[in-house]
This record gives structure tokens, C-alpha cells and sequence, in this order.
């Protein structure tokens, strides 16, 4: 009896190695730069975005982290710098490498107060990250992770303007 236990147990280690070795722990990302360029004496700022999908535990995830730093030596004017500033982060799928997106599902995140509040970061904190929600991978779909920012610089007079991102490459297999 104790030789078919252990046979059964190591039967099923090696099922679950298998399985473990079947299922992708990777993640692909891609970074995306832009500048905003203000009004009157307010430092000019590069903003950051690294895009990541990400298979974790059999699910896959998408996040956005983004980071910042003034261009300029001083900051001559420290007042509000945008009135709105949300990201939109994208789990996609496609059933074939050249086929269409489709939203799986998507989370916006509004980082307004936080980029008014601090004229650079760096951190990687929940904080200036935008998860969108996970979904059971599939190694049959091609996933990816993607972003969009849409800010309204305070007084401007412009409007809303939107920012598309640079999506992460796609997860298979």
C-alpha cells in the first residue's frame, strides 16, 4: 500500500510539474514618453509609462505604472498644474497575432492630485499604478496590456487632451 501511495504521489508531482512547466510565468512590457509643456512659469515635465500583461498564478493581469520628472532646473511657479489627469489601463485580447484587440477588461485610475502634488516621481507604488482587472489565462489567445491618458492642463484653455500609449507586447503560448 505505502509503494502505491508513493507511486501515486509521484505520479501527481510530476502531472503538477508539468503543469506548472505548461503555464507561462512571464510578463512583457513597453514604456511609453511624452512632455507637457505649461502655461506661463510652471516647469515643463516628462511623463512615463510602462505597460505591463502579466500571467501570474494562471491569470493575467495589466498594469500601467507611470513616472515623472520637470525638464527644468527651478520651479518658478508651483500652482495647480492640471485640472483632470486619469489613465485608462486595457487588458486585450486577440484570438490571432495579426487579429484585432478586444477589451477584456479595463480600470481608470485618476492620478489628478497625485501629479499636482509632486512635481517628480519615481516610486513604483499603488499609488501611480493602474491595474485593470485579471482574467483566467488562456495560452490559446495572444494578450497584451495597454494605456491611455487623457489630462486637461489648468488653464490652457485647450480642453481634454488624449494621450495613447504604447502597448506591451503580446503574451501566448
Amino acid at each position: 500500500m505505502r509503494r502505491m501511495l508513493t507511486g501515486i504521489g509521484l505520479g501527481a508531482s510530476i502531472l503538477a510539474s508539468g503543469v506548472l512547466l505548461a503555464t507561462p510565468a512571464t510578463a512583457a512590457s513597453s514604456g511609453s514618453d511624452f512632455n507637457v509643456i505649461f502655461p506661463g512659469k510652471k516647469p515643463a515635465t516628462a511623463y512615463h509609462v510602462e505597460n505591463t500583461a502579466d500571467v501570474i498564478g494562471g491569470r493575467i493581469t495589466a498594469k500601467s505604472v507611470i513616472s515623472w520628472e520637470i525638464l527644468e532646473d527651478q520651479v518658478v511657479d508651483n500652482s495647480k498644474r492640471f485640472t483632470s489627469f486619469k489613465i485608462t489601463t486595457r487588458l486585450e485580447s486577440r484570438p490571432g497575432k495579426d487579429s484585432a484587440d478586444a477589451v477584456e477588461t479595463s480600470k481608470t485610475c485618476d492620478l489628478t492630485q497625485l501629479v499636482n502634488d509632486h512635481y517628480t516621481w519615481f516610486l513604483i507604488d499603488p499609488s501611480n499604478t493602474c491595474t485593470a482587472p485579471s482574467m483566467i489565462y488562456d495560452g490559446e489567445v495572444f494578450w497584451s496590456a495597454d494605456s491611455t491618458i487623457v489630462y486637461d492642463i489648468e488653464g490652457d484653455g485647450k480642453g481634454s487632451i488624449t494621450q495613447e500609449l504604447l502597448g506591451s507586447p503580446l503574451v501566448h503560448g
